[in-house]
C-alpha cells in the first residue's frame, strides 16, 4: 500500500514537502538557480578574474624582460 493511500485511509493530511536546511531558496520562482548557486558563481568568477590578472602580469614580464634578455626578440622601443 502506498504512503498517500495509507494516509488518506487514516484521515491524515497529505505529506507536506520539507524545505530542508541545506536547500537554498530560488532567486526567482520560475528560474532554477538558487541563491547558494548564485553566491558560488560570484566567488568562482572573482577567483577566475584574479587568475586572469596574474596570467596577464606573467605574460607581460616574459614579453618585456625575459624574452629580450634571452635574446628571443628585441622590443620595438629599444631599436
Amino acid at each position: 500500500m502506498g504512503e498517500a493511500r495509507r494516509r488518506s485511509e487514516q484521515g491524515l493530511n497529505p505529506r507536506s514537502k520539507k524545505n530542508s536546511m541545506n536547500e537554498s531558496p530560488r532567486i526567482v520562482s520560475w528560474f532554477p538557480v538558487t541563491q547558494a548557486q548564485r553566491d558560488q558563481f560570484i566567488q568562482l568568477s572573482i577567483r577566475v578574474g584574479w587568475v586572469g590578472i596574474a596570467a596577464l602580469v606573467i605574460l607581460w614580464i616574459i614579453v618585456r624582460f625575459i624574452g629580450p634578455a634571452a635574446g628571443w626578440w628585441v622590443p620595438a622601443d629599444i631599436r
